[in-house]
């Protein structure tokens, strides 16, 4: 205020000097004159020195409302669409109840969304989800929730336990019959995705009864019609569960159909939950590998006992005089510790273009070995020594998990230098005394449409019984060990384009394909641009999707796809390149496996969070609830803001005006 009084002061004194002092214009325009010039001097003051001055907004907050509706497929199986409906319908046309609250509408099944339209199609229910998302939408507000649903979740944490974690009342209106009726279903199916041809792959099965009267039926397996397991099973109001465990024989390689179903009784209502599909990949991965030997030693039943922990692996023991007639009938050829009685051997593996695994040691003839093949050498020095290894990140034939190899018991070799005379890989990498060396201790190479490893070390039974101690299990070391043969057993050379989908999907989870592609030069290219033709197998229907780079992968959804079996190509564009492959959607629907409202599970929820649940029916009693409940009052907020004057606009104006009105009145009085 002392500036402002002083920017006044300043105005008047230098208007009376220049108008009121010897003024050579009339009296009429100095005190025109005198006036606008003081108001100009004034105002560019008062806007220089920018004094803020204290604003105060007043409004009203209304309490907030938000409605989560149900939208999944259960809604519409329990017939309860229209209620649903209704209830909506009802809230927004209550004048008293949108006065008192600001209500908003969303709609939920997987993810919750603004409510436009209701559908009833969404494929599975996450009440937990919305739950959240809206308390966390009105988390500093009152705001009351109506959960209009049936109580069925199908994703997501249990939501009668949110109770305490959520700030504001819930009342649900539970949609649904109360009225309980006898019913049989299948709760739950659980198989192998996998299975290999000519075992058997194990199959558990839940069944659920929700009646009083005693009752018996006959669960089934079929398979293309013809029945593969039956079993009468029986239930009362204190036996309603029966689990079944069995298992099925995988007879053909491929994808193999099932349909489960327990039959119905005769006054079942919901008879969808009575059957269920299920599928499993057979595959026919049966690999012969042939361990030729000359000496002795524990790393030979060591091989044998990892190798043949999967049942789809068979291992001959063989002398190097025995191995030539019976050579073509395995896929991979171990060598343990080769020396001169191996030369008919080496030969037979050559002109047959046999996958070989060498294990060298003590009682390797590096002589010998140096001269028979191509691929590696190593000095002759009659002199030993004790490494150990390091796990290559960086190997890329095929994915390897750590299994704590930098901790195993040393191995023992002839000193010297490992040299590799081709293109390899190295998994395992050679230190002598924790430093390392130049030379690998495992190494894979692909030459000439063949693959080979070499294991430059002996006393590897050391590592599998270090590997039990640390972990209780055999399974991590003999699981490194089967890698290794799977890859040598195979003479399929890596592709430039790799993809990832499952032999099968139910039509209630998401179907995602995902696919990696490689330059020349095996580096992931993210600049490709990939798409993915579907086929359906009976209709013949083609779609084709873009495939999205996410994380190096190139991934898409074809949760559009309805239930069938199709083929799938996906394409490099520009590129000759192309994969192809085939997977099955099976039918099942968990929206449609309930037959009342989890009553219970509501009503819990409207407890904890001092709600109250009601039906539809009820809903004028809820409005009025709200109505009358003086928790929930409107808020007069105030709002104190400090406004500086050079953004108050009519000062500026005031100025123009001032020297605009001057300067009109010298033109029209000739001054100018």
């Amino acid at each position: 205020m002392l500036y402002i009084v002083i920017a006044a002061i300043i105005s008047l004194i230098i208007t009376v000097f220049i108008y009121g002092y010897k003024t050579r214009y009339s009296k009429p325009l100095a005190w025109i004159f005198g006036l606008l010039r003081f108001t100009t001097l004034f105002c560019i003051l008062v806007v220089l020195i920018n004094p803020s001055f204290d604003t105060q907004t007043y409004s009203i907050e209304k309490p907030k409302l938000p409605v989560l509706v149900d939208n999944s497929l259960s809604i519409a199986a329990l017939d309860q669409s229209q209620k649903a409906i209704d209830v909506v319908e009802i809230v927004k046309s209550n004048k008293a109840l949108n006065d008192k609250f600001d209500v908003s509408y969303f709609k939920f099944g997987t993810d919750i969304q603004s409510l436009d339209s209701l559908s009833f199609d969404n494929k599975n229910t996450n009440i937990s989800k919305a739950l959240i998302a809206t308390q966390s939408l009105f988390d500093s507000q009152m705001a009351p929730t109506i959960l209009v649903t049936d109580g069925n979740q199908t994703l997501g944490a249990d939501y009668q336990y949110l109770g305490p974690k959520l700030p504001h009342s819930v009342y649900p209106i539970i949609l649904g019959d109360s009225v309980q009726y006898q019913d049989l279903k299948i709760q739950s199916l659980a198989s192998n995705n996998y299975c290999f041809l000519k075992n058997k792959f194990p199959v558990e099965v839940l069944l659920l009864y929700n009646g009083k009267d005693s009752v018996s039926s006959t669960f089934e397996v079929r398979k293309k019609g013809r029945v593969v397991y039956r079993k009468q099973v029986s239930f009362s109001q204190t036996k309603y569960t029966q689990q079944l465990s069995f298992a099925l024989p995988a007879e053909r390689v491929g994808l193999q159909d099932y349909t489960a179903s327990l039959q119905p009784l005769g006054l079942e209502k919901n008879k969808v939950n009575n059957t269920k599909g299920f599928a499993v990949d057979v595959i026919d991965q049966k690999t012969n590998v042939l361990l030729v030997s000359s000496i002795l030693h524990p790393d030979i039943g060591m091989l044998k006992k990892a190798i043949t922990t999967n049942k789809q692996r068979s291992v001959s023991l063989i002398k190097p005089q025995d191995a030539l007639a019976v050579i073509n009938k395995y896929q991979l050829v171990i060598l343990y510790q080769p020396n001169s009685d191996f030369l008919d051997v080496y030969k037979q593996i050559q002109k047959l273009k046999k996958n070989t695994f060498v294990f060298t040691g003590l009682q390797t003839d590096w002589s010998f070995m140096n001269t028979v093949q191509d691929y590696y050498t190593k000095e002759v020095v009659n002199q030993n020594e004790r490494v150990t290894a390091n796990l290559n990140p960086n190997y890329g034939a095929f994915g390897i998990s750590p299994i704590g190899f930098s901790n195993f018991p040393p191995l023992q070799t002839t000193f010297g230098s490992l040299y590799m005379n081709t293109a390899n890989q190295t998994i395992l990498e050679q230190y002598v005394e924790g430093i390392a060396s130049d030379s690998p201790m495992l190494s894979t190479i692909e030459v000439n449409d063949t693959r080979h490893a070499i294991w430059d070390g002996q006393d590897l039974w050391k590592w599998r019984s270090q590997s039990y101690r640390d972990t209780q299990s055999f399974e991590d070391f003999d699981s490194f060990i089967d890698k290794i043969v799977q890859y040598l057993g195979s003479n399929q050379r890596r592709s430039r384009l790799e993809v990832s989908s499952a032999p099968f999907y139910y039509n209630n989870t998401p179907v995602s394909i995902s696919a990696q592609y490689f330059d020349k030069n095996f580096v992931f290219d993210p600049r490709a641009q990939l798409q993915i033709t579907v086929v359906h197998s009976e209709t013949k229907k083609s779609n084709t999707f873009p495939l999205v780079l996410k994380n190096n992968f190139y991934k898409t959804g074809l949760n559009s796809l309805s239930a069938g079996s199709y083929s799938y190509t996906i394409a490099v564009k520009g590129q000759q390149i192309a994969r192809s492959g085939t997977f099955t959607i099976l039918e099942f629907n968990m929206e449609q496996q309930y037959l009342n409202p989890n009553r219970s599970s509501l009503q819990d929820l409207a407890l904890k969070t001092n709600g109250a649940s009601y039906y539809p029916e009820q809903i004028n009693e809820l409005i009025n609830e709200l109505i009358n409940n003086q928790s929930y009052v409107s808020i007069q907020k105030n709002q104190q803001k400090a406004v500086p004057l050079i953004f108050i606009k009519w000062l500026l104006g005031l100025i123009a005006l001032c020297l605009s009105i001057e300067w009109f009145i010298r033109k029209f009085n000739g001054l100018i």
